[in-house]
């Protein structure tokens, strides 16, 4: 038996992804996901309302699962589940627990035993990832930043350090107080791409550094809900002065090594020019 079939004996909790912008991306088990629930739980029930409507679906119990009730309605739908019942979880646009509400809900969901499924459907921050140009092997999502105070300006130092491709939300009236941020704490040179409106007709995507960022959406403004990706931080490469290479030259030779491995290893170690190098073992170049 499958893992769907038995969730849909037994009573579950269907996560379910809906369009950031495009209706279109409604994905077809998406659909049927919600055309089968008994109870289908939102943020907000005139735009879920809207979505179903387009889609076809009708006579659903909808549920209010906002970021203010989230834990009155996470003990419902425990009930409601374990009554067998099938509840799907949406949010008002992309994936719920996603810098969304959900996440209490799924967690006490699987606290009570309870079996959680998913119906995947668009992210901003992926689509705003691949968008962005910038290196998708290992990345890091920050969601939102703090608004202000110690906090914000704690978490603004950990992304200027962190290595890896940073992805995060903003809001259009702080999109340029942020990039203005992020290029003190990144450095202007910094490689970033900012998403406006993904999916949606005017949507857009500027790529540059942050500082010529942070000068356009100083210029023209926010409109909109905006994805900020951020080049990770590149540690800037040793400068090696003439006496650390003939300290290392010295500690090769000292291993019984030949002039000439020496320097090859040397020049490996350090990335210098191997003429320098060479120059330096033999003496040519002047202390």
């Amino acid at each position: 038996m499958s893992r769907e079939s038995t969730a849909q004996d037994t009573g579950a909790l269907w996560i379910v992804g809906t369009p950031i912008g495009n209706l279109g991306d409604m994905s077809s088990r998406g659909i049927e996901t919600l055309s089968r629930a008994d109870v289908i739980a939102c943020e907000d029930t005139r735009r879920t309302g809207r979505l179903l409507a387009h889609l076809g679906i009708v006579g659903k119990e909808l549920l209010v699962a906002n970021e203010h009730v989230e834990a009155r309605a996470a003990e419902r739908i425990v009930g409601l589940i374990g009554l067998g019942k099938q509840v799907a979880l949406v949010t008002d646009a992309g994936m719920p627990a996603v810098s969304d509400p959900g996440r209490v809900i799924v967690a006490a969901v699987l606290d009570a035993g309870g079996k959680v499924e998913v119906a995947p459907g668009p992210t901003a921050l992926m689509s705003a990832l691949v968008l962005s140009g910038l290196t998708t092997s290992r990345f890091v999502f920050e969601g939102f930043l703090p608004r202000k105070g110690k906090e914000r300006t704690s978490r603004l130092a950990e992304v200027g350090g962190e290595p890896r491709t940073v992805v995060l939300y903003e809001s259009p009236h702080r999109i340029a107080a942020t990039l203005n941020d992020l290029a003190a704490v990144c450095g202007p040179d910094r490689a970033a791409a900012v998403g406006r409106e993904l999916t949606k007709l005017h949507e857009e995507v500027r790529r540059g550094s942050l500082r010529e960022l942070a000068l356009h959406f100083d210029d023209v403004g926010g409109r909109g809900e905006f994805v900020v990706v951020v080049e990770g931080h590149r540690e800037k490469p040793r400068q090696f002065d003439d006496e650390d290479l003939r300290v290392l030259l010295d500690e090769e030779r000292g291993r019984g090594v030949s002039t000439r491995d020496a320097v090859a290893t040397v020049v490996s170690l350090t990335g210098e020019p191997k003429r320098r190098i060479y120059d330096l073992a033999t003496g040519s170049s002047s202390p």
